[in-house]
């Protein structure tokens, strides 16, 4: 007898050695089992299929259970269908992926017309030992164009003997003439509860001692991915030696503690701004990642305006932590909507900022004091209710707020109460901290009365016309109009609209576009119509440019000449003849003015027209 040690099995990360092996062992997809097995146990199966969702839900682990059940063979059932209690007799090949007659591809290494021409020339041929020979294409959507098409006939009419199974993330670039020929399952995301619960099922079959809130901050950083939250629990095992603990997954994913988040957002919503910082600074100093920090702020943000209008999700959701469900609900009672919508809005523009700046704490700070600025503002709806409260009862009547046409307010009333504050500054009449906000916010933004106590000596500068912009068009010729054409050259041939709204203006740039091109702009857009528009820079494609479209329908008339029997015979009669450019006879205009001119009269001509002749 050998004094060897016995040879080690080797390891296996969990996310391959749970996988999934029946219809059962999914979790989350219980629509799409529940319409294969209808399908199954009436006959209708399908001759292929499209699974489609994010990365990690179990496309190509779905499609393997698929085959199985299509060869599903034992010594009592010898037919298609769902439930696999007992293995059969292709089960284990098929499942480890090398049975002859269930072929994988992967369409990212496989993209061209040749590896669909072998398989067209395979599927004629009926299977080795199996039923049915399954073709299952992963990332079906990198195929190329010639390989779709080729590929369509084969799926249309395959043989009796042939079943496809395709599998993409992204489902948006798969031809529609293939998805019709398929049915379609969407794999959803696995909800952050379920998801927990798998995960505990598993750590005890590990015999890993795991902490709940260690296992719901790994379903929540999975963001509904089985394979994700698998290779996460791996890795906190090994960090924690064992044991998976909420510090060690905090640590490992340069995560913030969630009781810690809630205490920075009440900072912010407080405007607390220096305590604020300190709390970030802190989080950031156990290894808190800034913009991690800035995405729990937005989930925490997103759960407060939830439970405003739906208390009970709280209680419903295991996922949360105590202090999240309480203090949470807390918040949905005292914060208006209003406030946590903005605080919303600064966030998903200042994640990206955090992500992308090489500065990643310097960004996130500038967008924690933005919050705590913005959070003590008061919206439009407060400032005009403190302007209605604020001045005294003997204080004569202001001007109405509003007129009758439903106008603006004007900025008397808000000159009224600042007055009657100055003239009686007791604490009475005085209005509160928010009403005076209010009061210098409104005052400062409208235009102020030319009374004879507020008039200037000078006589003010007219104000600058509106000029409307609402395509590149318009951008364009108020450039030529203000008699720059360097600019007005740059916007027809650098720059593609992806969003024209008033004040703002968002492009995508050519490769050629000057580098200072979208500063120049804001710079004359403030010169030419007296305020300040913000442009920036989108990684969208944006439209066609201004010469593009003025190319295309260049070449679409001149096209349009060209099938013209006139023309075309002039062409066929003087070879190597072509259209270079294309004219209307007459304009309306032009007809107009030949019916108004005496017979005597010259007509003027046009320039180019003249040196025509």
């Amino acid at each position: 007898m050998s004094d060897a040690p016995a040879q080690q099995a080797p390891y296996r990360v969990l996310a391959r050695k749970y996988r999934p092996r029946d219809f059962s062992d999914l979790i989350g997809q219980e629509p799409m089992v529940r319409t294969l097995k209808n399908a199954f146990s009436a006959g209708r199966i399908a001759q292929a299929w499209m699974l489609t969702g994010v990365r990690g839900v179990g496309k190509t682990t779905t499609a393997r259970i698929l085959a199985r059940a299509l060869n599903y063979k034992t010594d009592s059932a010898d037919r298609p269908q769902i439930e696999l209690s007992e293995l059969g007799e292709h089960c284990e090949a098929i499942m480890e992926g090398r049975h002859v007659d269930v072929i994988e591809m992967d369409a990212a290494s496989h993209t061209g017309i040749d590896d669909i021409r072998e398989i067209i020339e395979q599927v004629r041929y009926r299977p080795v030992s199996a039923r049915y020979k399954v073709y299952i294409i992963d990332e079906v959507h990198m195929l190329s164009t010639q390989a779709f098409n080729g590929l369509l006939k084969t799926l249309e009419e395959p043989p009796e003997h042939v079943k496809f199974i395709f599998a993409t993330t992204e489902i948006r670039k798969v031809p529609i003439t293939v998805l019709s020929r398929c049915q379609r399952f969407d794999l959803r995301r696995i909800d952050t509860a379920e998801l927990a619960g798998h995960l505990r099922k598993i750590a005890n079959l590990e015999t890993v001692e795991a902490d709940e809130q260690a296992l719901a901050m790994i379903a929540r950083a999975a963001e509904g991915s089985v394979r994700d939250s698998l290779s996460i629990l791996d890795q906190a095992i090994a960090h924690g030696s064992g044991t998976v603990t909420a510090e060690h997954v905090r640590a490992m994913l340069g995560l913030a503690d969630r009781a810690r988040v809630i205490d920075l957002f009440e900072h912010l919503m407080a405007g607390r701004i220096a305590e604020a910082l300190d709390e970030f600074r802190a989080q950031y100093d156990v290894g808190a990642d800034p913009a991690v920090v800035l995405t729990d702020l937005a989930d925490f943000t997103h759960l407060v305006t939830r439970l405003r209008f739906v208390p009970e999700a709280a209680e419903n959701d295991p996922s949360l932590t105590p202090d999240e469900k309480e203090r949470g609900l807390a918040y949905s009672r005292r914060l208006p909507v209003k406030v946590l919508s903005r605080a919303w809005q600064m966030l998903l523009k200042g994640i990206p900022e955090a992500e992308l700046s090489s500065r990643p704490v310097a960004a996130a700070e500038m967008v924690l004091i933005r919050l705590a600025h913005a959070a003590t503002l008061p919206t439009l709806d407060e400032a005009l209710k403190a302007l209605d409260q604020a001045p005294p009862d003997d204080q004569p009547s202001r001007p109405a707020l509003t007129s009758g046409g439903g106008a603006s307010p004007s900025g008397n009333g808000a000159q009224a109460v600042a007055r009657s504050v100055a003239a009686d500054p007791s604490p009475a009449s005085a209005p509160t901290a928010s009403a005076r906000q209010a009061v210098r916010l409104v005052a400062s933004s409208e235009p102020q009365p030319a009374s004879a106590e507020t008039r200037p000596q000078a006589e003010p500068e007219p104000a600058q016309p509106f000029v409307p912009i609402y395509s590149m068009q318009d951008l364009a010729d108020l450039a030529d109009r203000q008699r720059d054409p360097l600019m007005k050259v740059n916007i027809r041939k650098c720059m593609r609209p992806v969003t024209i709204e008033p004040g703002k203006l968002v492009v995508s740039l050519t490769d050629d576009a000057p580098r200072t091109l979208l500063g120049d702009l804001s710079r004359r857009m403030l010169d030419w119509t007296g305020a300040r528009w913000m442009v920036t820079l989108s990684r969208e494609p944006g439209g066609p440019t201004l010469d593009e479209i003025e190319t295309e329908r260049r070449e679409s008339a001149v096209a349009d000449a060209s099938r013209d029997p006139e023309v075309a015979a002039i062409l066929a009669a003087f070879p190597g003849a072509k259209v270079i450019d294309v004219r209307l006879a007459e304009t309306a205009d032009d007809a107009d003015i030949l019916e108004q001119a005496p017979d005597d009269q010259d007509i003027p001509l046009d320039p180019d027209e003249a040196d025509d002749l």
